[in-house]
């Protein structure tokens, strides 16, 4: 499924939609407007790697409607390919300009993810991100928000209860922060349920509207940096991933790139 106004760039094998990001907005209330739903998704170099060998990571390319280039070497080899994207467009920033967006509607959204409570005293890290969102984006509505306890995957129960959560809340957005795939996975079980709703799987932006992580400055976001910042903030969890896989293949990427273009000559 897609949205057939944009052409697609193909990079090794996985087609990005050659679109703005405030073009996805538009596109986004345009069909919120004619009651049509969809899933935004939005590979970096990590989940184009994992799409070579993941039959899963596949499928969720396969089911999105919107893919949008989240890394600046997928931006780089569209350029070296001769087909380039226009630019990056970030989760992290699409959670901003989509709120501000289904807000001039009056629509609603719901927040999943963040750092759970450490108190009962203390907002959650949805809650948190969702009130800011409503602070920064007039006339946007909340249709709720849950922030899922780690491993509730692994308690069917539990998984069906966050599930029915967003469900009975019949939201017109859905920001899905729980990391690849989890992420994905929960916006799978969800479409059947909410057709005309929308689903953007938002890795670490809860955390980042919530105040809860640091986002990378502006001048390492457009140099292509933001993962040096995000490797310097979590070493432990990234730099197996980064370094050992996700560097190799983005060089291997951008060597690639030129021969595409001659092939299309």
């Amino acid at each position: 499924m897609s949205v057939e106004a944009f052409d697609r760039v193909e990079l090794d094998g996985t087609g990005i939609d050659r679109i703005t990001e405030a073009e996805v907005v538009a596109v986004v209330r345009d069909a919120l407007a004619h009651g049509r739903g969809g899933r935004i998704l939005t590979p970096n170099v990590d989940i184009l790697r994992r799409a070579q060998r993941d039959d899963e990571c596949r499928r969720h390319l396969d089911d999105a409607d919107l893919i949008v280039a989240d890394g600046m070497p997928l931006v780089w080899a569209s350029r070296l390919s001769g087909a380039p994207l226009p630019e990056r467009v970030a989760g992290s920033s699409l959670i901003w300009s989509l709120s501000a967006g289904l807000g001039l509607d009056n629509r609603s959204i719901f927040v999943l993810g963040g750092t759970p409570a450490a108190d009962d005293a203390t907002a959650d890290g949805a809650t948190r991100a969702a009130d800011r969102l409503l602070a920064d984006c007039p006339g946007l509505r909340l249709a709720g928000t849950a922030c899922p306890p780690f491993g509730f995957d692994r308690d069917p129960l539990t998984y069906e209860d966050f599930c029915a959560k967003v469900v009975d809340a019949r939201p017109d957005l859905v920001f899905v922060g729980l990391g690849y795939p989890k992420q994905e996975r929960f916006i799978s079980r969800l479409r059947p349920d909410l057709p005309q709703a929308w689903f953007i799987g938002c890795g670490a932006a809860v955390n980042f509207v919530a105040g809860d992580v640091e986002r990378a400055p502006r001048w390492m976001q457009r140099t292509g940096l933001e993962w040096a910042h995000r490797l310097g903030t979590e070493p432990r969890r990234l730099a197996g991933r980064y370094l050992r896989h996700d560097a190799p293949y983005a060089l291997r990427l951008l060597a690639q790139a030129p021969a595409q273009r001659a092939r299309a000559r």
